[in-house]
Order: structure tokens, then C-alpha cells, then sequence
């Protein structure tokens, strides 16, 4: 069993299947911005990382953590169940593509996503299947995380995303198309200079046109001493 700590909360993932935890997931849950209290599900939540630091932030807030992986899933239960917040976190296996039938339509005003970054046939090489289905779109592509999104939130609602920096067209495009209106957009450095290695996006349900950026988020110096990168 591979264990982290969050800011003070325990999280446990399955040794086979776990993913040490990445930049992506701390860069997503500093940039989202959900009002205290709020309604957060949590979509491709992985190890539940991002929803474990939104409530360590605001323990006020409500998480469901949708996962397609059972193990992963089960490792959740157990990490809500060691930090006593079963009331607060909870887990919910299934496929996000199938949405309509797992939760009802605007059930949150808040969305965070940290989703599958390659599409398949793209050249990336999982090593095992676990990696597969979290790093490709194997199971999901970038239109069905949107259009899951989409139906959970109420009008005004935000989706908070983490991304690769080469896939912004499509996520532009892809989220226009589901009536989120991309409105902040901020690039994310391994180090000064260097080209981004990540995109944090928010938009709007059925918000209006326009698009705003935040000054880069730098990682670390220029020895490259810092957080990991994802």
C-alpha cells in the first residue's frame, strides 16, 4: 500500500495500481477556487488527491469522488474512512460516460477534473492497464469529460481542469461546444523560461465569452530544485 500526506490528511492507493502524487493534482486543487461549503465532484479522481486538499483547505466542503477504477475506488473508501471523513468524501465507482444515470443534472456548482491527457494512438506508452485507462483516453476522451461536466453543473457553475499545454485547442473547442465558457487560463513552468508543462482552465455553465490569464505559475528556481513535476 503506497501512502502520502496531504496536508495532514492520510491517503492510500494500491501498490500496483498507485500513482505517486503528481504536480498536476497539487497545481489543480491550489488554482480551483470553490466557494466555501460547496458541492465539489470530483471527476477521474484517481487516489482522491485533488478532493483531499480542497477539504484541507475548507473542511466545509462536500466531495464525491468519481473513479472507474475499482481499486482505486476502494482505496479511497479506506483513505475517507483512516481521516474520518466519510461525511464530507465520498466515492463513487463508475463511468463517467454514464453520467445521466450516476448523478442528477446540475447536482453541483462545482467540477474539478484532472482527466486523461493522450488520446489513443497519440505514441504515449503505458506500462500497465491501470496507466492506460488514467493516462489515455482509453476510457474516456476529452468531449466526455466535458459533456459529464456539463450535465453536473448548474448554470454558473465552474470546471476547474488540469492539461497538457498541446491539447489546448482542443480543449477550447471542446468545452465551447458543451456550454462551458473557458474564462481563466493559466500556464504552469517546470522552471524560469522553460516551456509550460501544464494548463489550469476554468469555465463557466453557460457563462459569457471571455477569456482571461493568469501570470505563469513557476515550479521551481533555475537549478530545478522544487515540487516534482507531474
Amino acid at each position: 500500500m503506497h501512502t502520502e500526506y496531504l496536508n495532514g490528511w492520510l491517503a492510500l492507493s494500491p501498490e500496483a495500481e498507485g500513482f505517486p502524487l503528481g504536480t498536476d493534482a497539487i497545481v489543480l486543487a491550489d488554482f480551483a477556487a470553490p466557494p466555501r461549503g460547496a458541492a465539489v465532484c470530483d471527476l477521474c479522481a484517481g487516489s482522491g488527491a485533488v478532493g483531499l486538499l480542497l477539504l484541507s483547505r475548507d473542511p466545509s466542503m462536500r466531495v464525491t469522488a468519481l473513479e472507474l477504477r475499482e481499486a482505486a475506488c476502494a482505496a479511497m473508501e479506506r483513505t475517507a474512512a483512516a481521516n474520518g471523513i466519510t461525511d464530507r468524501f465520498s466515492v463513487l465507482h463508475g463511468d463517467l460516460r454514464a453520467i445521466c444515470s450516476l448523478l442528477p443534472a446540475g447536482s453541483f456548482t462545482q467540477v474539478t477534473c484532472n482527466p486523461p491527457y493522450y488520446p489513443v494512438g497519440s505514441g504515449y506508452q503505458p506500462e500497465t492497464e491501470a496507466q492506460a485507462i488514467a493516462r489515455t483516453e482509453l476510457c474516456c476522451t476529452l468531449s466526455d469529460v466535458c459533456a459529464a461536466a456539463a450535465w453536473l453543473l448548474r448554470t454558473g457553475g465552474c470546471l476547474w481542469m488540469v492539461h497538457r499545454p498541446e491539447r489546448l485547442t482542443d480543449l477550447l473547442c471542446t468545452l465551447r461546444a458543451h456550454s462551458l465558457e473557458p474564462k481563466r487560463l493559466r500556464t504552469v513552468l517546470p522552471k524560469p523560461n522553460a516551456a509550460p508543462s501544464l494548463l489550469l482552465i476554468k469555465a463557466v455553465r453557460g457563462g459569457k465569452p471571455g477569456l482571461g490569464w493568469d501570470e505563469p505559475l513557476v515550479l521551481s528556481g533555475p537549478d530545478g530544485a522544487g515540487i516534482r513535476e507531474a
